[in-house]
């Protein structure tokens, strides 16, 4: 290892950090904080009176988030690693509570929230978080029978079959998902056979199938999400009226502030569905280029991940996972507003109005730059090059 002089010296230098990633993750912050007040000012003056009540929250959000990512970023990775099987039981402890009445709040028919008092704790957020910490700390230590037989793969999927079932029981379609969907990305990372993954992901695909067949009302939303014209003012409303939205962008949008949508014609405007209004604000090209910022994050991230694997599968794994849950929540939440994927209720990381995911993410990417930090450490104390970084 470095002595602390040295390490002082490249922290000075900024070599301990990937300076691009935090670029972008500061910018989709800054945006993101922009948007909320834009398009929650009539919700905002609706429910409270005041036009920037949902910016404030946000802002302060956004300062304990800061926060949140810089205890995370001190903290060193061993210390999550060998705390996995608490953050496991951290995780299915919040995903209990929440669907205990008079501790899990219902709003709009779902029960996903604690009541904390001044606020409200989406318990799925950081118990993904949890999850994805546990999954890669079990897949470490027992990484050759990940690798070699199917029981080690199905060994840690049992708690996350549970957790994946009470999310379900609140109902959490899209967080389920996303879980499933990052977890495989870790096991195939960590080397599991791609028949065992494959034959896991038919049963797991199979069983959403049956929920969703089994479900009037998520059987309506997957139905009405392929034409929502047929419904206007009832099944399809929220989606025409998001489409309406980003086809009055056009090119170049109508500008910061000028969105008609915002106007309590959408639903949900400053949170699942932001992404509608600033794309009606800021147009095709505005578009395109949040879509780049978010591709920037998981280059980097992805890059990190890479990086990490020469001195630590735990890292590596850890860094995969939260770039493979910030892309993948982004791409779900960008396709549900455009009519690609059936509405999931998921926020858009950095961007949409939520404390819990704010927080939560804030603290994924606190991790993620630790990750960073320590490969460079490691890489410094080994005297190898820091491939594929920016000093």
């Amino acid at each position: 290892m470095l002595s602390m002089r040295e390490s002082l010296a490249l922290t000075l230098r900024g070599r301990l950090n990937d300076r691009m990633l935090m670029a972008v993750l500061a910018v989709l912050l800054l945006m993101g904080l922009v948007m909320v007040a834009s398009s929650s000012v009539a919700v905002a003056e609706r429910a409270t009176g005041g036009e920037l009540y949902y910016f404030v929250r946000q802002l302060a959000f956004a300062g304990l988030g800061l926060g949140a990512a810089a205890v995370m970023y001190c903290i060193p990775m061993q210390h999550w690693e060998r705390a996995s099987f608490v953050l496991l039981a951290l995780a299915l402890v919040l995903l209990i509570a929440v669907l205990i009445p008079g501790v899990g709040v219902v709003v709009n028919g779902a029960r996903r929230w604690i009541d904390l008092g001044p606020v409200n704790l989406q318990a799925s957020e950081p118990a993904r978080l949890c999850l994805f910490l546990y999954m890669a700390g079990y897949v470490t230590r027992h990484q050759a029978q990940v690798q070699n037989r199917i029981r080690g793969l199905i060994k840690p999927l049992l708690p996350l079959g549970f957790a994946a079932i009470l999310l379900l029981a609140e109902p959490d379609f899209g967080a389920t998902a996303v879980l499933l969907a990052v977890t495989g990305i870790m096991l195939f990372v960590a080397g599991a056979r791609l028949s065992h993954l494959l034959l896991l992901a038919v049963v797991g695909i199979g069983t959403l199938g049956l929920l969703i067949v089994s479900s009037s009302y998520r059987l309506t939303r997957l139905i009405s999400f392929t034409n929502p014209w047929d419904d206007p003012f009832n099944t399809g409303f929220q989606l025409t009226q998001s489409l309406i939205a980003i086809g009055r962008g056009e090119w170049l949008g109508v500008g910061l502030g000028n969105s008609i949508q915002k106007l309590l014609y959408l639903p949900e405007t400053h949170t699942d569905f932001l992404f509608a209004i600033y794309a009606e604000e800021f147009g095709l090209l505005g578009s395109a280029l949040l879509i780049v910022l978010f591709g920037v994050v998981v280059w980097r991230g992805l890059a990190i991940a890479r990086a990490a694997e020469a001195h630590s599968l735990f890292n590596a794994l850890v860094a995969y996972a939260l770039t493979a849950w910030i892309g993948l929540q982004a791409f779900i939440n960008m396709a549900v507003n455009m009519g690609v994927l059936p509405t999931k209720g998921l926020t858009m990381p950095f961007f949409s109005y939520g404390g819990s995911s704010l927080l939560t993410m804030c603290a994924a990417a606190g991790l993620m730059l630790r990750v960073d930090r320590e490969t460079r450490l490691e890489a410094g104390a080994a005297g190898t090059p820091d491939r594929g970084r920016r000093k």
